[in-house]
């Protein structure tokens, strides 16, 4: 009976210890994902133009949770990947004024970034970014394309994936939903 009652506190213990450690993940970015930006920085400042001429800077975006994702036409995995991005997040989250979701074409002309879109079936906005100055301003030269950056309301990156991992990406949409209410 002890030893019943023990283990009991222990289990309940560690629910209650659990339920007060903060949902966003302690991840280390590993090197090889050619991040130049770190967890817990301010995003670097950037203006990005969407397709429809619109122009926005990342500094706009303070008191939003923002999730930026580096994609191209020619990119395999960006294609797998933005599906889920669309059912996963923006279908879920495209009404709520304090999110913005924005897809960084890099460096392709306009008519290709439109066609891209079409043809992906993605209804989030995307933007043009030539010759990949907002890409290389959060990844070293040559870095592959797929990733992801999300930053919380006070402008702080807080998570970053590399390629399409389901594991990742699941962590990475209970990141957004938790930073979403607070």
């Amino acid at each position: 009976m002890k030893k019943l009652l023990a283990i009991t506190l222990l289990v309940l213990g560690g629910t209650f210890a659990n339920a007060q450690i903060s949902k966003l993940p302690n991840k280390e970015i590993p090197e090889d994902y050619g991040y130049i930006v770190k967890l817990g920085q301010q995003v670097p400042d950037v203006t990005m133009e969407l397709t429809d001429g619109k122009k926005i800077t990342t500094s706009d975006l303070k008191g939003k949770v923002v999730m930026l994702q580096f994609t191209a036409s020619w990119c395999s995995v960006c294609r797998k990947e933005m599906p889920h991005i669309e059912s996963q997040i923006w279908q879920k989250h495209k009404d709520n004024k304090d999110f913005v979701l924005v897809g960084v074409d890099m460096n392709e002309p306009i008519d290709k970034v439109k066609k891209f879109k079409e043809d992906i079936k993605v209804t989030y906005p995307l933007a043009l970014d030539p010759g990949g100055k907002i890409f290389y301003t959060f990844a070293a030269e040559g870095a592959g394309v797929t990733r992801n950056v999300i930053i919380d309301k006070t402008g702080k990156i807080v998570y970053m994936t590399r390629l399409y991992k389901e594991d990742e990406f699941r962590e990475m949409v209970d990141v957004i939903d938790y930073l979403l209410k607070q």
